[in-house]
């Protein structure tokens, strides 16, 4: 019971502890200063794009990074607030308020938990590539049309969240703000060919810090006339930062004849699509980590430090975290290899909380928009989805199908939709691709025998027909086997072998259509023989209840007793 503790919940800072040294403290320290610096910014974005604010947004960084580093299961993530929530919390703020959304995070937290508890974080990782893609780049999209009004300085209220109304509102309301638009513009220019000029400073700080350089002095020095006032700071919409919220609990205001319990049931959705998204993020970015620093994350304990961090940081006013592949590979690339690394961080973004909260109010709301417009941009997979173009196989229509989805409707509906098409492709192609395959007088030897028998001709006796199954037997393969089965007559063929030694696994489904067979081939008199069944099958034939059904003798290790033992019971029923 200890050890499946560990394996469960052994966060990484604690392991790493055991041998640091002075020397390492140095790189993490140098890393985390950086990765700190990285993350002011997109902490920022991500808060006032989210529909909270600046503080929340710096805060969450902080809390989150520093619980995901302390409990997370990979010596290198950076958690914190990212792009790929940016859309359902502002979903959900919309519709429930900032209580609301601090509910769904405290859920959502708690789903991570139990997911790291239930061992289910090797399984997340198989989530198709392809729906990943998809709602990715959906979600780069909504990202991109959310940052229109900041960008060009429309100026507008109460935006549309919905898409297509989003656009709509804004061509009918369309009325450039020039001074706005040539600081975005400038503001996406340096995001874009910084890192041209050097990789130590980040794009999006550099522009940042130009363009509010550059707007402070405009609005110091240029005359009214210009209009340059007009362009407006994060100061002039949100609340500046000045330190670590008090920790306070939700106030719901309930529907008239709506319980606690109504709105939980209604905040699943979104709760459910926090997790399955930040888990999806986190383990992806540590598999990523795992591959440049040559480690191995523990994927439960990941989940489970993902968990506590969205469990404690709504009630200091934060929103949704996870692991940020961005932060994580900059971290790593300037020397992290301990969460000491991560927690460096989150101090450095506490002291800018504390100590430059009026500087970050003077910071242009277009600036902000082109570091967003850049943020979608690397998260679009352009060069994936025009791979998958060329092909246009199923795959692609999957990744379509959840990047329309994500953009039209919202990411829940994609996920649920993505998963669902990615389960039933991959059912139709493990259909496809196994075979059933009859034999009726000989077995030939040469197609693909088994390995451990001699390549001699094989015979099959009078009145025996030898069907083999190739692949898993499943639910959709039992359907079509009972199908073909049922075509056969029982005076022909009065002995049936089904070869299974290609047969790795069985389902419930096949189980019951196998029981289902062996009854009504016995009442018509025929005889079923299993052959070259592998110890996994035979058990679960033994737990299912198919053995008790059939002579013991029936059931053959390979295919050379199958065919000895169907002559023996043809000369018996030829007696009768």
């Amino acid at each position: 019971m200890k050890e499946s503790i560990k394996e469960v919940f052994s966060p990484k800072l604690f392991q790493t502890l055991r041998q640091y040294n002075r020397a390492q403290f140095g790189q993490d320290a140098l890393a985390g200063i950086i990765v700190g610096i990285v993350a002011i910014p997109l902490a920022i974005a991500f808060g006032i794009s989210s529909g909270v604010g600046p503080t929340e947004g710096l805060v969450t960084a902080i809390i989150a990074g520093l619980l995901i580093s302390m409990f997370g299961g990979s010596k290198v993530q950076i958690g914190g607030p990212t792009g790929a929530f940016i859309v359902i919390i502002y979903g959900i703020i919309q519709q429930y308020g900032l209580s609301g959304l601090m509910i769904a995070t405290i859920m959502a937290g708690i789903l991570l938990i139990v997911m790291g508890i239930a061992h289910l974080g090797s399984v997340i990782k198989f989530v198709p590539y392809p729906v990943i893609v998809g709602f990715t780049a959906g979600i780069a999209v909504t990202i991109f049309s959310t940052q229109m009004n900041d960008f060009f300085g429309l100026g507008l209220s109460d935006v549309p969240a919905n898409f297509v109304d989003k656009w709509i509102y804004y061509a009918q309301h369309f009325s450039v703000n020039r001074w706005a638009l040539a600081i975005g513009a400038f503001s996406l220019f340096v995001c874009i060919f910084m890192p041209k000029l050097t990789k130590r400073i980040p794009g999006s700080l550099a522009a940042i810090v130009f363009a509010t350089f550059a707007l402070w002095l405009l609005k110091t020095y240029a005359p009214e006339s210009w209009g340059v006032a007009s362009v407006q700071t994060i100061g002039d919409l949100y609340a500046l930062p000045h330190g670590i919220p008090a920790p306070h609990l939700p106030q719901m205001e309930l529907a008239e004849g709506e319980s606690f319990f109504t709105l939980i049931q209604k905040l699943f959705p979104s709760a459910f699509t926090i997790a399955m998204l930040g888990a999806i993020e986190s383990l992806l970015s540590a598999m990523v980590a795992d591959g440049v620093i040559g480690d191995k994350h523990n994927s439960n304990t990941e989940l489970i430090g993902q968990g506590i961090a969205n469990v404690v940081v709504p009630f200091f006013g934060g929103i949704p975290a996870t692991g940020a592949i961005a932060r994580t590979m900059t971290n790593i690339n300037n020397g992290g290899r301990t969460p000491v690394a991560g927690i460096i961080h989150a101090v450095v973004l506490l002291l800018v909380l504390l100590f430059l909260g009026q500087l970050v109010g003077l910071i242009p709301m277009a600036c902000l928009a082109a570091v967003l417009i850049m943020v979608a941009y690397s998260m679009s997979g352009w060069k994936t989805i025009v791979g998958l173009f060329k092909h246009r196989n199923r795959d692609f229509w999957v990744l379509m199908t959840t990047f329309f989805l994500t953009v039209i409707f919202d990411l829940t509906v994609a996920i649920e939709v993505g998963l669902l098409l990615a389960m039933v492709l991959f059912l139709m192609r493990t259909n496809e691709e196994t075979q059933i395959r009859t034999f009726h007088n000989e077995i030939d030897p040469n197609e693909d025998t088994e390995s451990n028998l001699n390549l001699e001709h094989l015979t099959v006796p009078e009145g025996v027909e030898v069907y083999e199954i190739d692949g898993p037997y499943f639910f959709g393969i039992a359907n079509r086997f009972d199908e073909i089965m049922s075509h056969v007559s029982g005076k022909d063929y009065p002995v049936r072998i089904i070869r299974m030694r290609k047969v790795p696994f069985v389902d419930s489904t096949a189980m019951h259509n196998l029981a289902m067979l062996i009854q009504r081939s016995h009442k018509e008199g025929i005889t079923i023989i299993l052959s070259g069944v592998n110890d996994h099958v035979h058990k679960q034939l033994l737990q299912g209840g198919i053995e008790q059904q059939m002579d013991p003798h029936n059931i053959c290790a390979n295919i050379h007793f199958a065919l000895r033992r169907a002559e023996d019971l043809m000369k018996v029923k030829n007696k009768k």
